[in-house]
């Protein structure tokens, strides 16, 4: 009988750890690897894979998706399954399915529909909804087929709406008893498996909302009920806390409390309309810097990739911190196009713009860019963003009112228009930064996957990571990016035996062509549930991904292979601590 069920022969193996590389065989048994060695006869395995002239190294971490749906009706979480990622956390930014009573789902996905742009249909269709409970939804996972390991976070806004309901707990703190009740929940939770808590805490003018237009229950969540929440990880001694928004003050006292780490949200390079880059994600890792040094786990999680937004007004979600704009899309298609159409909402369109100020434009410009057709690079983006009050005071109807004018998709299956609104912002750049004791402090693993599918592909960050910053610019070397991508997650979210190559660990691995590593066109793919698409990005150059010690995808192709597992926090070896 062979020794090794698999063996990665002759490759370049950078083990995640900063260490030098080296050229070795590695041998796998069991889904873990059984050995490391220089020479090992190819006799003594099974399957020999040929890795000569190839890079070997540990599967990508992603800490930020959310497949909460997707992965049942897609166990590898493409896009991340298809860029080497092979451990994903969900329920990221306090949203989720669990708990959730039965004459709540629908409310469920609608929220989600909403604030993370999930077609709706597709979930009806897509969803077991087998569980109520959050330790019934874990084992739901358990249960399903996965071509990635999955680590879930309690959101925090599904646990307050099944003990508060959803009206009060958007109106009000809790009382003493739902706290009470609330804590119970997490702590069994945690439990059952979660790896900790997450929550949007963006306040009264959310960018990211519910499907009615008001915020999110975490947004305006009282200050005393995230204290209490913290609390319970400290009781527990373990797990984390992942959120985006609120004050430094408020992150440091949530660290203090919980003596966890926490998954800082977002740190990100933005541009005004003319493609300056705003300095204020500078100021942020310095907070970072002197937050832990002051005794706080404080991680910066990193938006990396180029942004590069294309969609219409049919698709997109991200205009909700614009009141005028919050109820213009509302709804479905045909909703929007009245109100696209009714003067006086053009009209107030057009008050806000103007009456915005320098802070107004740029916040505005950050997110909308500027109406031009879509553009292959930044540069060229940006040199049609030629000023929105330039362009408002040249134009009869200002930018606005033109874009109110591009009637919103109505057929699934109709050729979107070509004129599209697209931000390309120098995001470059803030991955870039490399002063001194800065990259220690953050990592790269904002896909966002499963959400805002229509317009976006972040998932496609490790290869545009590995390609962009390490092999063509060259501003961190092949050792620290494979640390960025893959051990400080894991570091970060207390995993026990992922993120590196060590004898004894589980095989999550990448073997790749770093000469021809290279992400694929963006493009629409009609592959979701109820007949729904989504924009995706392939990858070029990954020889092999292996979850598990399990072969998922041989250049660029499913194998089918679904050795993925659930990783119940700090329950068992093969997950984490």
């Amino acid at each position: 009988m062979p020794e090794f069920d698999t063996l990665i022969k002759g490759g370049t193996v950078i083990d995640g750890l900063m260490s030098g590389r080296f050229v070795s065989d590695i041998g796998i048994k069991d889904g873990r690897i059984t050995s490391i060695a220089g020479r090992i006869p190819a006799s003594s395995a099974t399957t020999v894979l040929d890795a000569g002239g190839l890079i070997v190294a540990p599967g990508f971490i992603d800490l930020h998706t959310h497949y909460d749906s997707q992965i049942y009706w897609d166990p590898w979480c493409t896009i991340s399954g298809w860029h080497g990622v092979t451990s994903v956390g969900i329920g990221n930014c306090g949203f989720g399915f669990a708990p959730c009573r039965p004459a709540d789902r629908d409310r469920a996905m609608l929220t989600m529909s909403r604030n993370e742009a999930v077609p709706l249909e597709t979930m009806k269709e897509g969803m077991p909804w087998d569980w109520e409970t959050f330790p019934q939804f874990l084992d739901s996972l358990d249960r399903t087929a996965k071509g990635v390991n999955v680590l879930a976070y309690q959101p925090l806004a599904p646990l307050m709406s099944y003990v508060m309901g959803g009206d009060d707990a958007k109106g009000r703190p809790a009382t003493d008893a739902e706290r009470l009740e609330m804590c119970r929940l997490l702590e069994e939770s945690m439990d059952a498996g979660s790896c900790g808590w997450s929550a949007q805490l963006f306040g009264s003018n959310s960018i990211q909302r519910d499907f009615d237009g008001t915020p999110m229950i975490t947004d305006t969540m009282a200050e005393a009920d995230l204290l209490a929440f913290a609390a319970v990880l400290r009781k527990v001694g373990r797990g984390f806390i992942q959120g985006i928004g609120a004050t430094r003050d408020l992150w440091e006292k949530l660290s203090e409390v919980s003596g966890r780490p926490i998954i800082y949200n977002v740190v990100a390079l933005t541009t005004d309309q003319h493609g300056v880059a705003n300095e204020t994600y500078r100021s942020t890792l310095d907070w970072i810097a002197d937050a832990n040094q002051r005794g706080h786990r404080i991680y910066g999680q990193a938006v990396t990739t180029e942004i590069a937004f294309e969609f219409t007004l049919a698709t997109w979600n991200l205009f909700d911190s614009s009141p005028v704009w919050r109820v213009v899309t509302l709804g479905g298609p045909e909703d929007r196009l009245v109100r696209m159409k009714d003067p006086e909402m053009r009209q107030a369109l057009r008050d806000e713009l103007d009456n915005a100020g320098e802070d107004g434009m740029r916040n505005f410009s950050s997110v909308i860019g500027a109406v031009s057709p879509p553009s292959r690079s930044t540069r060229e983006a940006t040199r049609h963003e030629e000023g929105l009050r330039g362009i408002h005071r040249r134009r009869d109807r200002g930018p606005r009112g033109q874009a109110c004018d591009r009637r919103p998709a109505r057929s699934r299956r109709r050729r979107q228009p070509r004129d599209h609104v697209q931000h390309a912002a120098a995001a470059v750049r803030a991955r870039t930064d490399a002063r001194a004791g800065q990259l220690e402090l953050r990592h790269p693993g904002i896909s966002d996957g499963g959400a805002h599918t229509k317009f976006m592909t972040f998932g496609a960050y490790p290869t545009e990571f590995l390609t962009k910053v390490a092999r063509d610019d060259e501003l961190v070397s092949l050792e620290h990016a494979h640390w960025s991508l893959s051990a400080l997650p894991a570091m970060a979210a207390g995993f026990r035996d992922r993120g590196f190559i060590r004898e004894g660990m589980p095989a999550d691995l990448v073997v790749y062509d770093l000469d021809r590593l290279q992400m694929g066109p963006q493009e629409k793919a009609w592959d979701y549930p109820a007949d729904e698409w989504r924009q995706v990005r392939t990858a070029v150059g990954y020889r092999w991904i292996m979850v598990n010690g399990s072969v998922t995808f041989e250049e660029g192709t499913g194998t089918g292979a679904v050795p993925g597992k659930l990783l119940r926090h700090g329950m068992d070896e093969a997950s984490s601590i």
